[in-house]
């Protein structure tokens, strides 16, 4: 059997091609050196461990003699997981998007020695693979200034196209509200009405925007933007992009009318769409809103959920070399398990046909009504139909565990753990279920034991035992935000005290003062071919640059601390033309952006109570409140608000408050009518 560099790594994905005849080495100065002193270009190879196509190639690429001889004879080939080093991801992927149009994943990056880009493609078969390997050897053997100059050229592009726009420092909070409201017309004619999502296909939950347009509606009250939220979550809660057995979202959908998954699962989908289906809640305090955030963190709990707290990255889209074989179901496997009306039943209601609904007989399964619709259809009380339903799910579930499962990728990363604490923390709020807070807060004792370090400050990864990747922006962003959402609901200082740490990190490490915003990596980490790139767009992760905005502004506010504010609001000022102009990819920013405009309220809890009287006030859906409190007067907004034997609620604006109040009912009504 052969063995690679990649036997010494913890990630699974590099692990998966550690047996590869391909000579791979992990990213790093000895692999950029062999190439400098062998005078050989390099392959950047590119993928995730749950990636369907990425498998494909390795299995019937990678694992091949003869490409692997040429490769090893003419190349110096490097394996990187995008997940660990998304820092390269950005940098080759905005490579292959200015050559082909458009990118994905595995991504195969050509570079001169040095790591600079030249030539990028995704996915491509043996033969094809090997006629481009031919290609680019006889073009850097024959012609190796060509080469330079398509690496010259590509290394501009790439800077012009990560390039910042010159501040609006004449924007105020008038400005700033008009372009708020300017910003729903913009994309509603993309949305889709009927179906949910964007019109286009494959569809992503894209959890940002569908936020930021709850958001809208609070600020605004327009109704057509509260309809793209609720058809979206119902949609997808209906589709087979949800597990309707297991819980839980895979990664998108193929088609318009979210019914075929790409069917990997990904942490940072579910723990981001936990927190939307929590909002939602909280607006319209619907039961299959509930149901799904109940289901979903049952999901991460019973597959993504490791001994010591922390959470795995994902599950794979394959099991026995088959892309979706342990999700999708026969006609016969399901008549099997029950008697012929139930079967009947169950096999209407998800869609199941002998000749299938996907591929070759095999069914993905997805609903098209209601529960009470479905019943009422099919004479039945809807009572008698859900207890059917939920006997029918446990039988079904029974007989899917006795299938292979799929791999788990186990390495733990900072930033989508960072985001699983905020959805448990969105999801204590909305359903009052104490144990959620119980999870939040054993992710951050994990995140802390493991990957904290006080001279070096975040890791990003931890996987068997180590952590190896320092923390990129995302991960001081992201925890900072998880920090504040947990003094929020627990009114312990100790949460802003390490948001306070993890921004002056930042400031101290990642700030770019003449561009007015940060860096994606920190200054000692060696800059990938020289690049070091501010990452301002919302992806299916939002923006870590909006992010690290957001927690400086509320950060701000907590501790009057005005510098915070004003770096938050000149990085907005800075977002502005983007935002205008591409407010779907900015969706992270237009929320600041309302928040900003609007202004944001501090509510202020103080006495015995405080923590239960919030907890009250934090069912409902409230983004422009911050709350504060407790029993100390430890920030500088509680001065003089303890009184002896009551808990009292001040509603605040611009520290300007209202008469306090005892209940919640009463806060709720000062806020309403402010």
């Amino acid at each position: 059997m052969h063995t690679n560099a990649l036997i010494h790594s913890t990630s699974p994905y590099l692990l998966q091609h550690a047996h590869n005849p391909v000579n791979w080495h992990p990213w790093g100065e000895e692999a950029l050196l062999l190439a400098q002193q062998q005078h050989k270009p390099l392959i950047v190879s590119i993928g995730y461990a749950a990636c369907h196509w990425c498998h494909v190639m390795e299995k019937e690429t990678f694992s091949d003699e003869e490409v692997a001889t040429y490769m090893n004879a003419h190349f110096v080939p490097i394996k990187v997981d995008r997940e660990e080093r998304p820092d390269l991801d950005q940098l080759y992927m905005q490579a292959c998007i200015l050559i082909n149009g458009h990118g994905g994943w595995p991504l195969n990056a050509f570079a001169l020695s040095d790591g600079r880009p030249f030539y990028a493609v995704t996915y491509l078969p043996k033969k094809q693979w090997l006629n481009l390997l031919q290609q680019i050897v006889a073009l850097y053997q024959q012609d190796a200034e060509q080469c330079m100059a398509q690496a010259k050229s590509l290394s501009e592009g790439i800077q012009q196209s990560f390039a910042l726009p010159l501040p609006h420092n004449n924007a105020d909070n008038t400005l700033f509200r008009d372009v708020y409201a300017s910003l729903f017309p913009k994309i509603k004619p993309f949305i889709d009405f009927k179906w949910g999502g964007f019109n286009r296909a494959p569809k992503f939950p894209m959890p940002a925007v569908w936020e930021w347009l709850l958001q809208y509606v609070y600020f605004t009250q327009e109704q057509d933007a509260l309809q793209g939220v609720l058809t979206t979550l119902n949609r997808m809660a209906m589709g087979g992009i949800y597990d309707q057995i297991g819980g839980g979202f895979c990664r998108y959908a193929t088609d318009t009318y979210w019914r075929v998954p790409h069917f990997e699962k990904m942490l940072y989908d579910n723990a981001q769409l936990i927190s939307l289906y929590a909002h939602a809640y909280q607006i319209t305090r619907q039961q299959r809103y509930a149901n799904i955030i109940r289901q979903t963190i049952a999901f991460v709990e019973r597959e993504l959920t490791d001994a010591s707290g922390g959470c795995y990255a994902s599950v794979d889209a394959d099991s026995e070399g088959e892309e979706g074989k342990f999700y999708v179901w026969t006609e016969n496997e399901i008549k099997s398990l029950f008697d012929d009306q139930t079967a009947s039943r169950i096999l209407a209601y998800y869609h199941v046909t002998a000749p299938g609904n996907w591929e070759q007989g095999k069914n993905v399964l997805y609903v098209t009504e209601d529960d009470a619709q479905f019943a009422s259809q099919h004479q039945l009380g809807l009572t008698e139909w859900q207890a059917v339903l939920q006997e029918a799910k446990s039988l079904l579930s029974a007989r899917r565990a006795q299938r292979t499962r799929p791999a788990t990728d186990t390495k733990m990363l900072t930033s989508w753990n960072a985001l699983m604490v905020k959805a448990y923390v969105d999801a204590y709020r909305a359903l009052g279920e104490k144990t959620f807070l119980d999870y939040a807060f054993r992710i951050m004792h994990f995140i802390e034991t493991h990957l904290q370090d006080s001279r070096r400050g975040l890791w990003r990864n931890f996987t068997q035992g180590k952590a190896s990747v320092p923390g990129m922006l995302d991960d001081y962003a992201f925890l900072a935000e998880a920090c504040l959402e947990c003094y929020q609901v627990s009114f312990d200082i100790q949460w802003l005290h390490r948001a306070r740490a993890l921004v002056q990190f930042a400031l101290d490490h990642f700030y770019d003062a003449a561009q007015k915003c940060f860096y994606y990596t920190a200054d000692f980490l060696p800059a990938a071919a020289g690049f070091r790139i501010p990452e301002m767009e919302d992806q299916v992760i939002p923006s870590s640059n909006a992010v690290m905005a957001h927690v400086m502004y509320r950060l701000g506010i907590y501790l009057q601390e005005a510098e915070f504010m004003d770096r938050a609001v000149q990085m907005l000022q800075m977002a502005l033309p983007q935002i205008q102009s591409t407010p779907h990819y900015m969706a992270k920013w237009a929320q600041l952006l309302g928040l900003i405009g609007h202004g944001i309220r501090e509510i202020a809890i103080m006495g015995k109570e405080a923590v239960k009287l919030t907890a009250e006030l934090q069912s409902h859906y409230l983004p422009d409140c911050l709350f504060m409190g407790g029993e100390k007067e430890n920030l500088p907004l509680l001065h003089q608000k303890s009184v002896p034997g009551q808990t009292l609620v001040y509603v605040c604006s611009h520290q300007v408050c209202q008469a306090p109040v005892q209940s919640a009912a009463e806060a709720l009504a000062q806020i309403a009518a402010s």
